[in-house]
């Protein structure tokens, strides 16, 4: 797909999970007139409500939102498939009047949006090395040994992507063994390419990072109330939280499957969760603070209090169409 590039400035809002992404960016499409499109890898898929903290049916009521739920768990989808969405996504609400804000926190997703997609998906692959690398991977302590591979030929690469996401760690590998360039190497000359849609994201900033850990904590005691539990089993009796496949590598589900199987309690499997939650958290930080282009807004007073979410909106859409004109993009 060609992408030529548009220039009409677009919101996004970003950051970790739990930090109120959702309620900002809606509140951000009310009042820019706009529509929320989805840039979170596992929202993408239909059955994964709870665990991946998909907008409810109240909040999707309250502005139109778009790329959720396009496809079963296992389904094969990757950054530069979701590039051409949300173009497409991009190039029909402009056609009537409506701005796109882009709402997620997988980074990966904004950075192929922004390009046009990912240029190292388009590096031609190895059929017989990428099977050796899923043999390795299948051997007890496989993929531990794997991510150590790519943090040893690539760190950056390793440092952005969890041990247990087969099919990241492998694919950088392939595109080493291949290429002799490093993944990120590829991915700084995909950013040096002029974009095919001008971003200009915001995201909470929490000086007290255990504020945010508490919000995670509230955020998975509210899942197992919402039935996290039941969804999980759902989707083990479908068959869709197999080893590799694209739902078991969505935090919320594997850390169950033990209390599932009557290996631990309740309790073990929730702490399990939110440590997992907050290591991503970790993770998503360490990517969007690399991100120069990102207006970080303080999530809350000086006090320690969340700030209200009418302040927030305000500033975020003040924070925008001044990005956006310091840019020479004109105004919304």
């Amino acid at each position: 797909m060609a992408f030529r590039e548009i220039l009409s400035p677009l919101p996004a809002v970003v950051g970790p999970t739990a930090s109120g992404k959702t309620a900002l960016a809606i509140a951000l499409a009310k009042r820019l007139g706009g529509e929320i499109l989805c840039c979170d890898s596992m929202q993408i898929y239909r059955g994964m409500d709870i665990g991946t903290a998909k907008p409810t049916k109240e909040e999707q009521a309250a502005v139109p939102h778009h790329l959720f739920d396009l496809l079963s768990p296992g389904a094969p989808y990757s950054a530069a498939d979701y590039a051409a969405d949300a173009y497409r996504t991009v190039e029909g609400l402009l056609a009537r009047g409506c701005l796109p804000v882009f709402c997620g926190g997988t980074g990966l997703y904004v950075e192929a949006a922004r390009r046009g997609g990912v240029e190292n998906e388009e590096i031609p692959g190895r059929t017989d090395l990428r099977e050796a690398l899923v043999a390795e991977s299948e051997r007890p302590g496989g993929m531990d040994a794997l991510w150590q591979q790519l943090w040893e030929v690539d760190p950056a690469s390793a440092e952005a992507t969890h041990k247990n996401n087969v099919r990241r760690v492998i694919r950088a590998l392939e595109i080493y063994k291949t290429t002799g360039i490093p993944k990120s190497e590829w991915d700084r000359r995909s950013r040096e390419r002029r974009p095919a849609l001008h971003i200009y994201p915001i995201a909470l900033h929490y000086p007290d990072r255990e504020l945010l850990y508490r919000r995670i904590d509230a955020r998975v005691d509210e899942m197992l109330r919402m039935g996290l539990c039941e969804e999980t089993e759902r989707l083990l009796k479908a068959g869709h939280l197999a080893p590799g496949s694209t739902a078991a590598q969505a935090i919320g589900y594997k850390e169950l499957l033990p209390y599932l199987r009557g290996e631990c309690t309740l309790a073990a499997a929730r702490e399990a969760l939110c440590l997992a939650t907050r290591h991503y958290a970790k993770r998503q930080l360490t990517w969007f603070m690399r991100d120069k282009s990102i207006t970080w807004l303080p999530a809350t007073d000086e006090g320690g209090r969340m700030r209200p979410l009418a302040t927030l909106a305000e500033e975020g859409e003040r924070a925008f169409r001044e990005r956006a004109r310091e840019a020479g993009m004109g105004n919304w």
